[in-house]
């Protein structure tokens, strides 16, 4: 079983990836599970309004979700680019279904009304938010698609255990889906090599982040920036929580999936049981 990450950033060519998804899914199990962060920004601001990001305590980035904003979200997301990449997978001869984890109540957790943030470098208490924390995970709708070959396209948002749509973070959704499903490795791939020590230097790849060292999952969160500090998190988790590895790279060359399982990009693993001694 293998799960795969499609990052929503601007730059993104799905092309390759969709190429590799329709070689794989011919011999192997797959999820495919991508986001949009690039084009709902795009009519975001096409609707007169600038993306609204806040950052926590730790430096992690995520959009705060009003009502407004969840509309927007359900629209691009499960709509435009979710059908456009099973558009794709289909043109490739793969028997693709779109959905977002709201569906058949795929991920479910607590919505999290009220968000403290800094924003413009100040805290705040901000209210009204539609987002929230995945729980639990429901597989018979994936697995239903799966055993009579379906490939799942599924991207966010979740469902609320009030019955409501929320924002969850797509590598977590990534992460939680390869649990559930008991996948042998996860790849999630982005705009960039991999985990940078520095966004300007390809050369400054982070190759290995071995989970039961302390001192690697340290370094490698220092290195990371951004949203890319939500991505180490969701793949140290992944692997202490007993996937096998999770590889982070890059989108935009050829075959990416089959690169990344080579071991290209950024391998977060555990050379050692987790809490014994590296």
């Amino acid at each position: 079983m293998l799960i795969v990450k499609l990052g929503g950033s601007a730059g993104i060519d799905p092309g390759p990836t969709l190429d590799d998804l329709a070689e794989l899914s011919k011999t192997e199990r797959v999820v495919f599970v991508h986001g949009a962060n690039a084009t709902m920004d795009e009519w975001t601001r096409a609707m007169g309004r600038e993306p609204r990001l806040v950052y926590s305590k730790t430096g992690q980035v995520s959009r705060f979700t009003d009502a407004e904003t969840m509309d927007l979200m359900l629209a691009v997301y499960a709509g435009l680019v979710n059908k456009r990449l099973v558009e794709g997978l289909q043109a490739r001869g793969v028997n693709a279904v779109g959905l977002s984890a709201l569906d058949g109540g795929i991920a479910r957790g607590p919505r999290k009304d009220t968000l403290r943030a800094i924003e413009d470098g100040k805290p705040k208490v901000l209210r009204g938010d539609y987002a929230g924390s995945i729980t639990r995970i429901d597989t018979r709708l994936i697995d239903l698609l799966l055993d009579n070959g379906y490939l799942p396209v599924l991207t966010p948002p979740a469902l609320s255990d009030a019955g409501e749509a929320i924002n969850v973070d797509g590598d977590k959704l990534t992460l939680r889906l390869g649990l559930a499903l008991g996948a042998d490795a996860l790849v999630i791939l982005s705009n960039t090599a991999g985990l940078l020590r520095d966004l300007n230097d390809p050369d400054s790849l982070v190759r290995q982040i071995d989970v039961s060292d302390p001192a690697s999952v340290e370094a490698a969160m220092e290195a990371a920036g951004g949203r890319m500090k939500k991505k180490v998190q969701a793949g140290v988790d992944a692997v202490a929580a007993g996937i096998g590895r999770v590889i982070f790279a890059d989108a935009r060359v050829p075959q990416p999936v089959r690169r990344a399982l080579a071991g290209e990009g950024t391998v977060v693993m555990a050379s050692a049981p987790i809490g014994a001694e590296a």
